[in-house]
Formats: C-alpha cells, sequence, structure tokens
C-alpha cells in the first residue's frame, strides 16, 4: 500500500514581508514631538527678542502683539551707557575661558589616572570623588568665599575661577570615554618606551576630541551663565562679569522689560555666536563618539 505524501512537507515556510509602515510612522512621531519641542523652546527667545526692541510703553500691552508697531534701540543703549559693558564682557570671556581650558586639562588628566594607572584606592577616591556631585552648591558658598578670602583672593579673576575648575561631571565623562579606547595603543606605546605622560598628551588626549567637545560646551555655558558666585566674589564694578553686572544695570532702573530682556540678549549672544563658529567641530565631536576596537 502506497503511503500518501504530504505536499509542501519538506518546503521552508513563506518569509514574513516586514513593511516600513511602522518605522516610517515611529519616525513621523517622533519629528512632530521634537518640533513641538523645538516650538516651545524658541517661542520665549523670539518673546525676549521682540521686546528688547519694543518702546517701554508696548511690552505690557493686552494683548500681546508680537511685531512691535516702532522698533528702537532705546532699551541696548541705556543699558550700554549704564554700566561699563565692554569691561564686563572682557572679565567674562576671560574667566570663563580659562576655566573651560583648566576644567578640559585637569578633569583629563584625572580621568586618564583613573582609567589607566593602577594605584592603591583608586576605585575608592573615585567614587569619593563622585559623591561630589550630589553636594548641593549653595552649601559650598560660604567655604568658598572664607578660603578664597584667607588667600586674598577676593574681587578677583582668581576668586571666580579656581572654586570653578574642580568638575567631578567631568572627570566621570573623561573617564568613561578612555575606558573605551582601545588597550592595544596603550601596549604599543609602552614597548616603544613612552611614559604615561607622553601616552596621555601625545595619544589619548588627541583621540579624546568628543569628550573634549561634549564638557567644553557644558563647561563654557555653565561658567558664562554663572551669576550667584561672581556675584559674590567680586565687590568692584570693574571685575564684574557680564551676568552680574547686566543684574546691576536692571536693578538702577527697576522693572523694565524692554531692558531685562536687552540685557538678556547681550547676555546671551556670545554663547550664540560661538555655536555658530564652532558647531562643525561640536557636531563631530558628539558623532565621533562611536570609537571602536
Amino acid at each position: 500500500m502506497a503511503t500518501q505524501s504530504i505536499p509542501y512537507e519538506n518546503t521552508p515556510p513563506p518569509a514574513r514581508t516586514t513593511t516600513p509602515v511602522r518605522g516610517k510612522a515611529g519616525k513621523g512621531i517622533i519629528y512632530v514631538i521634537l518640533t513641538i519641542v523645538g516650538i516651545l523652546w524658541i517661542i520665549p527667545m523670539l518673546w525676549a527678542i521682540d521686546t528688547a526692541f519694543k518702546p517701554e510703553s508696548q511690552t505690557t500691552t493686552v494683548p500681546v502683539s508680537w511685531i512691535p508697531t516702532h522698533f528702537t534701540f532705546k532699551a541696548f543703549s541705556e543699558v550700554i551707557q549704564a554700566g561699563d559693558l565692554p569691561r564686563w564682557y572682557f572679565n567674562s570671556i576671560v574667566t570663563t575661558v580659562l576655566i573651560t581650558v583648566l576644567v578640559v586639562l585637569l578633569a583629563s588628566m584625572a580621568a586618564f589616572a583613573f582609567s589607566r594607572i593602577e594605584f592603591r584606592g583608586r576605585g575608592i577616591i573615585f567614587w569619593i570623588m563622585l559623591a561630589g556631585i550630589m553636594v548641593p552648591a549653595p552649601i559650598l558658598i560660604i567655604p568658598l568665599f572664607a578660603e578664597m578670602q584667607s588667600f586674598g583672593m577676593i574681587d578677583s579673576y582668581w576668586a571666580i575661577i579656581l572654586p570653578q575648575i574642580a568638575s567631578p561631571i567631568a572627570v566621570f565623562i573623561f573617564k568613561q570615554f578612555f575606558d573605551g579606547l582601545p588597550h592595544e595603543l596603550e601596549e604599543a606605546a609602552l614597548m616603544d618606551g613612552a611614559s604615561p605622560w607622553r601616552i596621555y598628551w601625545q595619544i589619548w588626549l588627541p583621540l579624546s576630541r568628543p569628550a573634549i567637545a561634549a564638557v567644553a560646551v557644558f563647561i563654557f555655558v555653565a561658567a558664562w551663565n554663572n551669576f550667584v558666585w561672581p556675584f559674590i566674589a567680586v565687590t568692584s564694578t570693574w571685575n564684574m562679569t557680564l551676568p552680574v553686572g547686566l543684574a546691576t544695570v536692571q536693578t538702577s532702573y527697576g522693572v523694565h522689560y524692554a531692558q531685562i530682556m536687552a540685557s538678556a540678549v547681550l547676555g546671551g549672544l556670545p554663547t550664540l555666536i560661538a555655536f555658530l563658529f564652532f558647531q562643525r567641530q561640536i557636531v563631530q565631536g558628539f558623532a565621533g563618539s562611536g570609537l571602536k576596537d
């Protein structure tokens, strides 16, 4: 008796055809969300710029008018004439650049030691340093002020710079990046007789441009916008940074919205210009963070 063969017994099941509908829908939702977030982010900035160019009488009108009927630079001229704006810009540029450079150098050197150099208590010291992130900044104001006063640095650049160059989060970012670099480079350099300093300076630091870009951007923005500590550490108008100086101008004039927005525009303009000039390096730095062995 012949056995009846089952048709298509050994035939593999047809492959499932995946349609990119779900992928396109997901991307579309993401784009919509990002567009909404971008609009919500840019509206206050546009309102600040719009208000800065309005006459003071139009800043509190109801309903709010987005396009002023009369453009004027009066608020900017009053803010500039009320204070020493060029000097405040110079102070902010000097202190911010020095803070950024020192943080990048010191944090990268500390991260190199934690990542590549074996020494007793390395893990304990690293976690104790990271615990500094959990300490609220206002708690440190009085000890830092007493320390700077004991060294005679109050009302100087160093009083602004030194307390801001210790950055545990920058050390953590650099260490995480160094841990992902291939060990073969270090082993080859050691076989050639390179010292740890030479390995750090000539190999690790050039390869860490993505981490440098990320840390430099965060530190630059934070140092430029820092108001509380420079306000406490500086006592003379000559050494004020831009946020502190603009705050004194606003106080002397009272609550004038056009002048407040003009001060905000003048304070945020340098960071915007810096981003426009270095956006390619910043994007390339973040894109290069996917370095593989």
